[in-house]
């Protein structure tokens, strides 16, 4: 009886998500829809950073949540239609699995919402998407995008906290422009290629002056030694601001593990007379010690510079070690340092910053 009560709570909560037919879990689809996730929560302690990862004099104690990979839910589904033509669908929600919150409380599906069509031309999808500029970098990051929140390539090369102080594209915040509202991203593979196009429009107003928006192009290359991606961006305020941004980076299988290096600019307005230049450079990568057990590692060097100030940046180091469990459980420990230079040192606080980590991963 009590399984079947879960049951139909479990189908019950699906269909309001409009999901029909059987439920599926651990990732097995039934009838084309797949329930997954990932469970990531562990202790952090910090000298010389605040919670939000910011420059501090003292140092910080928490319970985090995606440490090592964002926590989330998320529904997709695939359905054939005939004649090589696909119908599929994304929703997807960033969780904080220490207080039990979304990440994003202003929207349900934060991390994807999206419908298309897939077949021999091509897969078209509308809704809320990544960046081509997140999709890129999401292939070259040497941390696979891991500490999403402390990782220079998520936080500011991919724009997820760009800090600028004003909405590029419609981002729906002030803060990033990781993920889009309102885009149409088209794909088309052939062989080892991969070129993608993204377009976002905002929802335009009689009283606005301009339309956030963005446009971008991508180009993909995926072998099993060896892969690389391109990205060239440009992101609009609804006051007509620009933010342009490149990214470009490879990946290579040698050495017993997998490494990868990656290069990012964006040089932002952020008025009419200022704007923020910044560089980002990373290396770094993944090997295996034995079956169980991935050293993971990573160099950043970040560079920024402003209208009429000096530049200033950070270098920072970061490493994890992953034990396996088993196929979809882990635990790891992370380990970080920060050097701030210029005025990224703010008075009062310590130079160099250092973390560490300790936390379990589930995936299903």
């Amino acid at each position: 009886m009590k399984f079947h009560a879960r049951t139909a709570c479990l189908a019950g909560c699906l269909g309001l998500f409009g999901l029909q037919g059987p439920f599926a879990l651990a990732q097995t689809a039934v009838n084309g829809v797949t329930v997954y996730g990932i469970a990531d929560l562990g202790i952090r302690q910090a000298s010389g950073l605040t919670p939000g990862n910011a420059p501090s004099p003292g140092s910080s104690s928490q319970v985090g949540s995606g440490i090592d990979t964002t926590s989330r839910l998320g529904f997709r589904g695939r359905e054939d239609l005939g004649a090589g033509l696909t119908a599929l669908f994304n929703l997807e929600s960033g969780l904080n699995l220490n207080d039990g919150t979304s990440i994003n409380r202003q929207k349900w599906f934060d991390r994807a919402a999206f419908l298309g069509l897939s077949g021999e031309a091509g897969t078209l999808t509308l809704g809320r998407q990544t960046t081509l500029l997140g999709d890129s970098l999401g292939k070259i990051d040497p941390l696979g995008f891991r500490f999403a929140p402390f990782n220079p390539n998520v936080a500011l090369a991919g724009l997820s906290a760009h800090g600028l102080g004003q909405e590029y594209g419609p981002a729906g915040s002030t803060n990033g422009s990781f993920r889009l509202d309102n885009t149409l991203k088209y794909s088309l593979k052939t062989g080892a290629y991969e070129w993608r196009g993204l377009r976002a429009l905002g929802q335009r107003q009689s009283d606005a002056p301009s339309q956030a928006g963005a446009t971008e192009l991508g180009l993909f290359y995926d072998a099993p030694d060896l892969n690389g991606s391109l990205s060239l961006s440009q992101f609009k305020t609804a006051e007509g601001l620009n933010l342009k941004a490149v990214s470009a980076g490879l990946g290579l299988a040698a050495w017993g593990g997998r490494w990868s290096a990656s290069y990012a600019r964006h040089i932002a307005q952020t008025s009419t007379t200022q704007e923020t230049r910044r560089d980002i450079l990373s290396f770094g990568g993944v090997l295996p010690l034995n079956a169980q057990l991935d050293l993971v590692m990573a160099l950043y060097h970040v560079k920024r510079q402003q209208t009429g100030l000096a530049s200033d940046g950070f270098n920072r180091a970061v490493g994890f070690l992953e034990y396996k469990l088993s196929r979809r459980s882990l635990v790891y420990a992370e380990l970080d340092q920060t050097q701030w230079q210029g005025a990224a040192h703010l008075p009062g606080t310590r130079r160099t910053a250092t973390g560490v980590s300790l936390g379990i991963k589930q995936v299903f």
